[in-house]
């Protein structure tokens, strides 16, 4: 296996979607009918975030997108936006045979709550087949999500799933590999997360997809995050194969384990409640702040610290990348509101 040293940049592949987002007074009962008070229309998917959020807070390594979108309005949005952010389009192609997808966002007003409504359009034929990784230049390979892409999810026979195997060139020709998973309520997690974890570096997850994923419950039935459960969900996933860092996140902040086993902590910010315009995106939002710090080898309770500062950011706008700002912007967040009481570590 190669060497990532000499790499630099991000090659982010996986679901590109536009995201319609509507923010409505109430979420009705079926055959009832509720107002929507605002509409508009953002970035959605792992690759599209995470890049478009790194290309906003300023990295200074290169952005590169991989996936498929269709031949339509939307696809042409999407291919101008990453243009417009300097996010290279080289492997982001486009197809006739199914449209760009979209996802309509019910945004709930005063809560934040979402519901999504999600046409998978082009995104299911992405079979990353175009891709050579010893041709990139890029350090890390981030993919995502899984559970939502159906050519990467199919069987393989060798590897467990296609996008296993993918992972595993990744890494063959001296790649990091970082992996996203959607939140579903499934079983599916076991037959499809878990192949790919023996070829994942960086395993960037949620409590519930890191719960469901292991079959831990890390949430109590009051809904109180258990922190027992999930540091063994973290060592799960390291025993799963995940080569360097788990890190998991949720309202309350992130914890991380390394495969040397150090454990990382840190709280979210103490935000007002009419700070908050909408939480769609606030996940890849931490997600490009973490991958922003491992890329650039900080310590992992920096890349931590800026993954809920621009968790936090992302907070403030209804889409997923319209309230990112620059680094400096992003970390002063924790100047202006400060992390919630320190998590519990309970041995």
């Amino acid at each position: 296996m190669k060497s990532s040293a000499g790499r630099s940049g991000l090659l982010a592949g996986g679901n590109w979607i536009i995201d319609q987002v509507k923010m409505v007074d109430t979420y009705p009962q079926r055959e009832q009918l509720a107002n929507i008070r605002s509409q508009s229309q953002g970035t959605g998917g792992a690759p599209y975030n995470v890049a478009i959020n790194l290309a906003k807070m300023g990295a200074a390594f290169p952005l590169s997108a991989a996936g498929l979108v269709g031949k339509d309005v939307l696809g042409t949005t999407i291919l101008d936006d990453c243009k417009k952010h300097n996010i290279d389009t080289k492997h982001l192609k486009a197809t006739s045979e199914a449209p760009t997808s979209y996802t309509d966002v019910m945004t709930e007003i005063g809560n934040g709550r979402r519901t999504f409504f999600h046409n998978r359009g082009a995104n299911a034929l992405w079979d990353a087949s175009e891709l050579d990784f010893k041709k990139t230049k890029a350090r890390i390979f981030h993919l995502g999500y899984l559970l939502l892409l159906d050519a990467m999810d199919a069987p393989d026979k060798v590897y467990g799933t296609r996008a296993a195997k993918i992972l595993a060139a990744a890494q063959a020709a001296g790649l990091k590999t970082s992996v996203d998973v959607v939140s579903e309520d499934s079983n599916r997690f076991a037959k499809i997360v878990t192949p790919t974890l023996k070829y994942t570096d960086y395993c960037i997850l949620n409590e519930i997809e890191a719960g469901k994923t292991t079959g831990f419950k890390v949430r109590s039935a009051d809904g109180k995050l258990d922190t027992v459960a999930l540091r063994h969900a973290a060592g799960a996933l390291l025993q799963f194969g995940v080569r360097e860092v788990v890190v998991i996140h949720f309202p309350e902040g992130a914890f991380a384990r390394t495969r040397k086993g150090e454990d990382h902590w840190q709280s979210s910010l103490t935000l007002p409640a009419k700070y908050i315009a909408g939480t769609a995106g606030a996940g890849d939002a931490f997600c490009a702040g973490v991958l922003y710090g491992l890329h650039e080898n900080w310590e992992l309770s920096k890349s931590l610290l800026v993954g809920v500062c621009a968790a936090a950011a992302s907070l403030s706008d209804p889409t997923c990348t319209g309230g990112m700002k620059n680094i400096d912007a992003v970390v002063a967040l924790s100047k202006k509101y400060r992390p919630r009481p320190a998590l519990e570590k309970v041995d």
